[in-house]
């Protein structure tokens, strides 16, 4: 294990990150240091750049794991390698937005009479109706349902 390694180990026990964090930026700065076949504390910011873009463009990878290069890249650079700054600018691929599927009114009402619990019934159909959360559901209370229909009146 080389010195730089066991140095990051060391700053992110210190810190009390996960091991799945650890292993993550252990991948990230593995990565780094193969694609320009030399240790990472020997790359410039013009490196680091080239890298980024190497992500975006010629591994076409999303914008979330983009970033997560970026967190694992940073905190070589600033907690390990104690940079002053850091300043990579990373351009990555906006996240495409995803409509959600309405159903129709004819789906909806076989959903509710499929369910022959009366309980879970109303449930369902407040979920649909008021458009909340299963755990919003879930942490009702009488009262709120009993106040909010004293309030509509």
């Amino acid at each position: 294990m080389t010195a730089l390694r066991q140095k990051m180990i060391a700053a992110m026990r210190q810190r009390g990150f996960a091991q799945r964090t650890h292993n993550t930026y252990l991948m990230v700065v593995t990565d780094l240091a193969r694609y320009f076949h030399r240790p990472p504390d020997t790359l410039s910011t013009d490196d680091l750049q080239h890298f980024f873009n190497h992500l975006v463009q010629e591994r076409g990878l999303s914008a979330a794991s983009c970033r997560v290069y970026l967190h694992g890249v940073r905190f070589l650079y600033l907690h390990v390698l104690q940079w002053p700054s850091f300043d990579v600018p990373l351009t990555v691929p906006k996240k495409p937005q995803r409509i959600p599927e309405l159903l129709t009114r004819d789906e909806v009402r076989r959903i509710l009479a499929a369910c022959q619990n009366s309980k879970h019934r109303m449930m369902l159909e407040l979920c649909y109706g008021c458009g909340l959360r299963v755990t919003e559901v879930c942490h009702l209370r009488v009262s709120d349902i009993t106040a909010s229909a004293t309030n509509a009146v």
